[in-house]
């Protein structure tokens, strides 16, 4: 009896670590992905520092359109920068948009040392609206990837001068994500589902929040009468086919879905580029009306 307790007990512990150690990883300061800019497309765009609802230090581009009134906020995803994602920026500004991308709180160019996949971000997606709306504009969307969709699902129902949102490939569910997440890195599938849940717990502990609570599918439904596109890959494995219904159905009767059925994460752009284009331009261009609402 007492080997079998000793063996639970380091069991236990065991697990304690590992969710400790998962926890960390998740939560750690990121490096930025390789350097971008604007210039490379001919666009005139200002290095800017901005607030944080909390007061961190963020830094970013902001791209703008002549005599234009709308602006798109874009939210990259977890674990680099916004440089990848400038990519989407001509499409929008020649249908004239201003652009504001930015690197979330310990990510890239920007301050801070804690990632939480939506929870503190929150405060800078709302710092990054506080932006451009200083800049005399109102009729604002946020397009998000991956995390950066998480961080528009869950900043929406909190700001109403956010009129419209996309998100491609944001998870419905942080514990789901994060059990895949575990599992490509070698752990079997049982234990990534336990190690998710002590990671997220253990997360809570660190930044004083419940983050059972900041997970998509319990905010999402907030965001109506608002229109929410999503663009999904049906290959997903962060967004399985039960989840990502659920989310949709939580969104309501506002919703509209890009499915592809061939597309795993975030890989509807690679497939499809310049429909990708089109439909995010055109999703904005009704919603955020160059005429006004």
């Amino acid at each position: 009896m007492r080997k079998a307790a000793w063996l639970i007990l380091f069991t236990l512990l065991a697990l304690l670590g590992a969710g400790m150690a998962l926890s960390s990883m998740l939560t750690r300061r990121h490096k930025p992905d390789e350097t971008r800019s604007p210039a490379e497309y001919g666009l005139d765009f200002a290095d800017v520092i901005f607030p944080a609802r909390d007061g961190l230090t963020l830094r970013g581009w902001w791209i703008p359109a002549a005599d234009s009134k709308r602006a798109v906020i874009l939210l990259h995803g977890q674990g680099g920068s916004m440089d990848p994602d400038v990519q989407y920026v001509p499409a929008l500004h020649a249908a004239g948009f201003n652009v504001l991308m930015f690197d979330f709180r310990a990510h890239g160019r920007s301050a801070g040392r804690v990632s939480t996949i939506g929870y503190l971000e929150r405060r800078d997606a709302l710092g990054a609206v506080d932006f451009v709306r200083s800049q005399g504009i109102e009729r604002i969307g946020l397009l998000g990837f991956s995390m950066g969709g998480i961080v528009a699902m869950l900043t929406a129902p909190l700001c109403p001068h956010v009129a419209a949102v996309i998100s491609d490939g944001g998870p419905a569910r942080l514990k789901t994500s994060l059990a895949v997440w575990a599992q490509e890195r070698g752990i079997p599938s049982p234990l990534g589902v336990i190690l998710a849940r002590l990671a997220l717990t253990f997360t809570s502990l660190r930044v004083g929040a419940n983050q059972f609570r900041y997970e998509p599918l319990r905010w999402v439904g907030q965001i109506a009468p608002r229109p929410i596109l999503f663009i999904h890959g049906d290959r997903d494995p962060y967004v399985p086919p039960r989840d990502f219904e659920a989310l949709v159905a939580a969104a309501g009767p506002t919703a509209e879905v890009w499915r592809a059925p061939e597309a795993g994460h975030r890989t509807v752009d690679q497939l499809y580029p310049a429909e990708y284009r089109r439909r995010i331009v055109t999703f904005f261009d009704q919603h955020l009306p160059a005429g006004g609402f």
